[in-house]
């Protein structure tokens, strides 16, 4: 488990020292602001799209190797993001690297293999918390290296450590990353239709109302991540720095949240209760925000949307794992990443027109209301049924 936790991490630094460059590279080719916003959404196409195959895959020829294949292929990505020559083949790139890195749902799956269902929440938070740390790394690590003068361009250094640290990281998937599939296990996903294990996740009512409620809250978190920068420079006045402050407190929070609190809550109050008042938390952080009256409320709305994203997160796919067949639980958490990939795609994308059609805070109000139906949403979870719904998943619908 922590040899999974540190591959995470050391990959996740990676993508954390390109993220925050990208804006900037992207402009190099003339691209407008318009054009850098879908640079970003190739990426997150890209995971959305293939995160449900790699999660196929890995039921069919194991985890292992499908992690290997998909680090692999990030590297590649990173080497050919270093020698770009221009703004087409920036987002086939980019497009390339989220299809490379949607392999989060089958990290979870092995997580799930791994583990008893009453420790499943904390681990598949603590590897959340991993990636999150990578985060509050990797843009250190890229702001130093940037712009020292190596090569045709000051993104090139930062870039091919970028590739370097998945070298790392595939280094360390073969070393220390076992195999958690058996041999069983995989004859019996070869033997299985390729559709059948989406379509059967998606005709039973419970996994179908998971996977709806997996979309929530990266649709209400992402959107008002991507407009906090325009929202807080003409409400507070906030620049660079005053940002990048508000961010660095967001991923401190994030990583002590799922490393420390998420697991125990989980097992004080059930996955179910923690994804109900997870959705509050968001909601009542994302109502908070345009509420605030000093600048540290601020910093205390942060730390709810934290608390509820992480919470929910972890819980939704902890429950989504149960729920599976052991021989199609890669290909049902990667349909689940699927759906948390086109909440990020949708939510910054409607957020920016709330934002500039309706009202400044409106983006935050609407998050907020967002959440109260997930919350509602939420109570019709059937936890106690979890045996009973993998029956009906292992099985398929009745009537294709």
């Amino acid at each position: 488990m922590y040899a999974l936790i540190l591959t995470v991490f050391v990959d996740t630094v990676g993508f954390g020292i390109v993220l925050p460059l990208l804006p900037l590279y992207a402009q190099e080719f003339g691209a407008s602001p318009e054009l850098v916003t879908l640079v970003a959404v190739s990426f997150t196409m890209g995971q959305a799209m293939f995160g449900p195959f790699w999660g196929w895959l890995s039921d069919r020829i194991g985890r292992k190797p499908v992690l290997l294949i998909t680090i692999s292929g990030t590297l590649c990505a990173y080497l050919l993001l270093a020698f770009t020559a221009s703004l087409w083949m920036l987002f086939v790139v980019r497009f390339l690297g989220g299809a490379m890195a949607a392999n989060m749902g089958v990290a979870h799956a092995l997580v799930a293999d791994v583990t008893s269902a009453a420790d499943r929440t904390k681990q598949i938070a603590r590897l959340s918390g991993a990636g999150g740390l990578g985060f509050v790394v990797g843009p250190a690590v890229g702001g130093l290296l940037a712009g020292v003068n190596f090569g045709t361009t000051p993104f090139m250094l930062p870039y091919l450590a970028a590739a370097l640290f998945s070298a790392v990281a595939f280094f360390l998937a073969i070393v220390m990353i076992r195999e958690s599939v058996t041999t069983e296990q995989r004859s019996r996903a070869r033997a299985g239709r390729g559709l059948k294990v989406w379509r059967a996740a998606l005709a039973h009512s419970q996994t179908r109302l998971l996977l709806c409620l997996m979309f929530a809250p990266p649709f209400v978190f992402a959107g008002i991540e991507v407009i906090i920068v325009l929202w807080s420079d003409r409400v507070w006045g906030w620049g660079p720095a005053d940002n990048g402050y508000f961010y660095a407190w967001m991923g401190a929070c994030h990583v002590m949240l799922q490393w420390f609190a998420i697991g125990p809550l989980a097992r004080r109050v059930g996955e179910r209760a923690l994804i109900t008042l997870g959705a509050l938390s968001l909601g009542a952080g994302a109502l908070l925000m345009p509420l605030a009256p000093v600048e540290p409320v601020l910093y205390v709305a942060a730390f709810l949307m934290i608390l509820g994203t992480s919470g929910c997160a972890a819980s939704l796919s902890s429950l989504l794992s149960q729920y599976a067949d052991p021989g199609s639980r890669g290909g049902v958490l990667g349909l689940g990443q699927a759906f948390a990939g086109s909440g990020r795609i949708a939510g910054p994308a409607l957020a920016g027109v709330v934002f500039a059609s309706v009202g400044i805070h409106w983006p935050y109000f609407f998050g907020a209301m967002a959440m109260v139906v997930m919350a509602l949403g939420s109570r019709m979870i059937l936890v106690k049924r979890a045996s009973e719904v993998r029956e009906t998943v292992e099985s398929g619908p009745k009537n294709p």
